[in-house]
């Protein structure tokens, strides 16, 4: 696997990328060109996005899956960057329709012609693990035929080595490895990959998504058809329309964009909220919209249920009391639903993290995404100043089971940026928070408030022992004052001991944002 050109290729590809950040971002930045540095920033990002787009273009596989989360990420990446990753979306090369047709007619044990009544050899769309065809059964129903790559397996497996290569070399510094079990993440997104390479388990995928909105006029699942479909062929009802990211067909059709955004983000909260299973992969290329006829208003439609999250009850538990927490900007309940979730190192002070996420709520909260964007340097450097022993220690880790849903609402965020620069999180989420802590609090009725009265009993009754002990504990002379240094005093304590640790951490910090970016997140 070492030898492989494929593997080589990419991993060598990465080092180039990382050692570009680390010259430019650590070396030349510390010898005192920080403006220089920040000058050429955009033309240096934009010459590694039109490299990666290359790369993945040429590679397919894991790489096209990459670019496509990248491109999405509108509310975080500058747009020169999105931009130019964004022609992956359609930039994908076709395979060779012999090679297809042999797979199609290899799988279904039958010729085109005696299966299909008409069959399209120039491919829909192509993506990176399949592409799909336009056909029509004799029964005169149009479909949609998605087949997989030829050899796509080999392809995926030697991407994966590549990634467990990186892996290797990520989990060898400390703040990384305790954050994350970056082996078990490797392990769980090279079974979701795996899964995507089963159109069965994607056939069934789609039918439960038709069954989750089959009462929901406004969204739009295709029907499958099994007779029609293996574990390399895929037949589905043809529901082709608007790309979610064609904007001025959108409006030309005369909807909304920002109903569109709305409804988005609303369908995600059902799924991860009400079902617990949710389309784990929101991308451009797989979401469309159907404007209305005679029939019916406009519909929002999904394609692509490969990949898919599910959300245990614990972690379900938690989001939903985080959601509750952030629609009512409530911080001490958004910290303990991320403790809650394990999402917090056990060595985490919480009441300090409190502080910081009630400064966030106090001057970021209510804001759109693009004000959030557009937020002023000064005031963040101010925010960062008051809370610089917080960012110093990133007491944060992230379970497994949360990077999926993480990926999701990403992308998501992006997506609904992209359609309504003005979309806001915070006062979409906050109907929904109320109808949640509504819920909480009627389904539990009268044991919820007898369970808040004993709780505040409680502490009101331990509150004189716990003087009383504290006063013994003066008066024998074993009361202890512990003094907590300042950010300042720390980081002056700790600059010289840790300055070569800092500089080797630099360069596998810079791994983990553009290499480890395609593991992590994904």
């Amino acid at each position: 696997m070492l030898l492989n050109p494929r593997y080589l290729r990419i991993v060598f590809f990465f080092a180039r990328v990382v050692i570009n950040f680390v010259i430019w971002e650590i070396i030349i930045r510390r010898i005192g060109l920080r403006a220089l540095a920040t000058r050429t920033a955009p033309s240096r990002y934009t010459d590694a996005a039109k490299r990666f787009r290359a790369l993945a273009i040429r590679m397919g596989g894991v790489m096209i899956k990459v670019g496509q989360f990248l491109s999405a990420r509108v509310d975080v990446l500058p747009e020169y960057v999105t931009q130019e990753l964004s022609g992956l979306q359609d930039e994908v090369p076709a395979e060779n329709f012999d090679s297809i047709q042999v797979v199609i007619e290899s799988e279904l044990q039958s010729t085109l012609k005696e299966k299909f009544a008409q069959f399209d050899q120039t491919p829909l769309a192509a993506a990176s693990l399949g592409q799909a065809h336009r056909a029509k059964l004799f029964s005169g129903e149009e479909v949609v035929v998605k087949v997989q790559r030829p050899h796509i397996e080999k392809l995926v497996e030697i991407d994966l080595a590549a990634l467990r290569t990186v892996i290797g070399w990520l989990k060898r510094y400390s703040p990384i490895r305790k954050r994350a079990d970056l082996e078990a993440l490797l392990k769980e997104f090279s079974a979701t990959l795996r899964d995507e390479l089963d159109y069965v388990k994607e056939a069934n995928n789609a039918a439960r998504f038709g069954e989750m909105f089959k009462g929901n006029a406004g969204v739009r699942i295709p029907k499958v058809y099994p007779e029609f479909s293996t574990k390399k062929v895929l037949t589905l009802e043809s529901v082709y329309f608007i790309k979610i990211t064609d904007y001025e067909s959108i409006t030309r059709a005369g909807v909304d964009r920002s109903d569109v955004a709305d409804r988005l983000f609303h369908t995600y909260l059902y799924q991860i909220f009400g079902e617990g299973f949710f389309h784990a992969d929101p991308h451009p290329g797989n979401l469309f919209v159907e404007p209305a006829n005679d029939d019916h208003a406009w519909r929002l439609v999904f394609v692509d249920f490969g990949m898919v999250g599910q959300v245990t009850p614990k972690i379900r538990a938690g989001l939903r009391e985080a959601a509750i927490a952030i629609g009512t900007r409530d911080s001490a309940r958004l910290v303990h639903a991320a403790v809650a979730m394990e999402t917090l190192l056990p060595s985490a002070d919480v009441n300090r993290i409190i502080e910081a996420e009630t400064a966030v709520f106090d001057r970021f909260w209510g804001k759109t995404m693009k004000e959030l964007r557009d937020t002023k340097p000064e005031e963040m450097r101010a925010f960062m100043r008051e809370f610089r022993d917080v960012m110093y220690e990133m007491p944060l880790q992230v379970p497994e089971n949360l990077i999926f849903l993480g990926r999701t609402v990403a992308i998501l965020s992006g997506m609904c940026t992209g359609l309504n620069p003005d979309f806001n999180l915070f006062v979409g989420l906050a109907p929904f928070a109320q109808t949640l802590l509504a819920e909480e609090t009627g389904n539990e009725g009268l044991d919820f408030w007898l369970n808040e009265a004993v709780e505040i009993g409680r502490k009101l009754l331990a509150l004189p022992a716990r003087l009383d002990g504290a006063l013994n504990r003066i008066e024998r002379g074993e009361f202890t004052v512990i003094s907590k240094p300042s950010a300042e005093q720390k980081q002056q304590t700790q600059l010289i001991a840790s300055a070569l640790n800092r500089l080797t951490g630099g360069v596998i910090v810079a791994a983990l944002i553009v290499a480890g970016t395609m593991l992590f997140v994904n």
